[in-house]
């Protein structure tokens, strides 16, 4: 059962989210906030599979939701999902750097979210290549130094080092299982312990570090 907490201030918007996703046989909405402050405090009570937050919200918003979140070890296993009005913009930008595992549109459709959400659940990041490249391009303007060190890179083995970059190039477990001609468990565990050496939070931002580290270098 995928376990998920809903944060959002439209409670006409999070009780539409909740209706959709209460109807799935293998989802259970355990809680549902207005809040950054609220939503946090249920997100430690249940420590869902999927936290689906808002980025824009009072009292706390979801970029401040997500980041502590992601610097909380008990919340490890929480993937945060944030919902957007504007598609890719500069909250969602930082919402990722913070430890986001991904972000939706509030206009997506049905089939997408309840997609996003089993997706979100299993740890892959909601990005596309096309969101990668965004990513990507928002980093190269702006980037910021200290994010990964070179003792951490060396902590990587070639395998991982692979993953990597194939990650940063937007490609799912199956993908990069496909690409290495290797098991889709196996692509997962090189993910998994990537992010564990480089410490990134989930998959969005081991993208970022591998781009601020100069493991992947972004093409012209």
């Amino acid at each position: 059962m995928i376990r998920v907490v809903l944060v959002d201030d439209q409670p006409l918007l999070r009780g539409g989210f909740r209706a959709l996703l209460d109807a799935e046989d293998d989802i259970d909405v355990v809680g549902e906030a207005g809040n950054g402050v609220e939503g946090l405090a249920l997100i430690r009570e249940h420590r869902p599979d999927v936290a689906i937050v808002d980025v824009q919200m009072p009292v706390m918003d979801g970029i401040e939701t997500t980041r502590q979140v992601a610097a909380d070890p008990m919340l490890a296993d929480v993937h945060v999902v944030i919902l957007t009005n504007y598609g890719f913009d500069e909250y969602v930008f930082n919402a990722l750097r913070a430890g986001a595992a991904g972000f939706l549109v509030k206009d997506i459709e049905p089939d997408d979210f309840l997609h996003s959400v089993r997706v979100a659940a299993r740890g892959d990041a909601l990005l596309s290549p096309s969101v990668t490249k965004l990513l990507i391009d928002e980093f190269v303007a702006r980037p910021q130094a200290g994010g990964v060190d070179a003792a951490m890179l060396r902590e990587l083995t070639n395998r991982e080092r692979e993953v990597v970059v194939l990650v940063a190039h937007g490609l799912s477990n199956d993908q990069i299982a496909a690409r290495l001609v290797i098991s889709p468990v196996t692509a997962k565990t090189h993910v998994n312990r990537a992010m564990m050496k480089l410490r990134a939070h989930d998959r969005a931002q081991l993208v970022v570090l591998a781009y601020q580290s100069g493991l992947v270098v972004p093409s012209s």
